[in-house]
């Protein structure tokens, strides 16, 4: 039997009429069962999850046109405006369908972060080890940024894990070992390979002269196409993507949407490192989604 009906009772024919409370059949209130308390925080949770998500994205103005639409519905009823209740209506009818094909990119961005999650990538954690960094892989990247850095000399190194970048461009494939030198050779301005990402793949180079997918998040002034390059490729992957910027000579590392500037070394091989965690609790994604821009703002 559904729980608020079991609460409720005959709220449908009291309402309105004396204290509302006085409706609320109380001889049921004993009768929830745990998984009915499950249940209500689950959906709780879900359509916290729900309004998070459309927070960070263009369905947020979505939302709050359907709710002024709703609220117009509502009183064209109240008012007996028949044509307007006419057109609101075919307008929603037919609105559904343009929702799914304006908003493709959300939709496959909420799957993706769902496949993403620490539950589902708990099942497929063999998957993610096969493409964790070594201690040597790390030490190369690390010892080319800080170079690249010192001489700023822009860069672009993107670490794919288990979800692939979509790139726009596959560039010139290369399937070498990771070393320091070949990286900061890559990246010297003027060189064939400089323009574009490099891909690290299962400890080796896959390709070089990658382009990747821009974001479309609202990013700081100061920040040019490179940034905007990683800060997009991470929001369709789960891969870290290292950033040198030309004109600063600032280390950056992008990873799940979101842009950590001015690393240091030490703080770049922690964020690398295959002993950190990578894999966090549903609650602490939540909270993470709450103030994404915030920290994109502060960024």
């Amino acid at each position: 039997m559904n729980i608020l009906e079991n609460i409720f009772g005959s709220v449908g024919i009291g309402i309105g009429i004396g204290n509302p409370f006085s409706v609320i059949n109380t001889s049921n209130i004993a009768a929830i069962k745990i998984t009915d308390i499950i249940d209500i925080l689950l959906v709780a949770v879900i359509i916290y999850w729900v309004i998070v998500w459309i927070r960070e994205t263009r369905a947020w103005f979505l939302l709050r046109g359907i709710l002024v639409l709703g609220i117009v519905s509502l009183l064209s009823n109240l008012l007996n405006l028949y044509t307007v209740s006419w057109i609101i209506e075919k307008t929603l009818s037919v609105g559904i369908i343009a929702i799914i094909i304006l908003f493709q990119p959300e939709f496959r961005k909420a799957l993706e972060n769902i496949g993403k999650g620490w539950l589902v990538s708990s099942i497929f954690s063999a998957e993610k080890d096969a493409n964790k960094l070594d201690d040597s892989t790390v030490k190369e990247i690390v010892d080319a940024a800080v170079r690249m850095a010192r001489e700023k000399t822009g860069a672009l190194i993107v670490i794919e894990k288990s979800v692939p970048v979509d790139l726009k461009n596959p560039g010139i494939h290369i399937d070498a070992a990771v070393s320091s030198q070949l990286l900061t050779n890559i990246f010297v301005n003027k060189t064939p390979l400089h323009d574009g990402a490099v891909i690290i793949k299962n400890n080796r180079i896959a390709s070089a002269a990658c382009i990747l997918p821009l974001t479309e998040a609202n990013l700081n002034s100061d920040l040019g196409t490179r940034h905007r390059a990683a800060v997009g490729a991470s929001e369709v992957s789960d891969a870290y993507i290292v950033v040198v910027s030309e004109e600063t000579g600032k280390i950056s590392v992008a990873h799940e949407g979101s842009l950590r500037r001015g690393l240091s070394a030490a703080k770049l091989t922690e964020i690398l490192s295959p002993s950190q965690k990578t894999s966090y609790l549903a609650f602490s994604t939540l909270w993470k989604g709450l103030h994404n821009n915030e920290n994109k703002k502060d960024n």
